[in-house]
């Protein structure tokens, strides 16, 4: 493998960056609250799926005893 000149490399690294579409702040921001809500969610969801579970299986424990 050929070693390449370390200030190609560093051209090289700034045009790629050069070429990267960073999100606004106002865009950043609706995402991060996006994931909260998301996050918030599927916390209820899963509790919800646990209770249930653990509902069922304490009923089954409680017939067989």
């Amino acid at each position: 493998m050929a070693m390449a000149n370390p200030m190609q490399f560093v051209q090289q690294v700034r045009a790629e960056v050069a070429k990267v579409v960073w999100p606004s702040r106002r865009e950043t921001g609706i995402t991060t609250v996006m994931v909260f809500i998301m996050a918030t969610i599927f916390a209820i969801f899963f509790s919800i799926v646990d209770i249930t579970a653990r509902s069922g299986l304490d009923a089954i424990v409680n017939l067989a005893s």
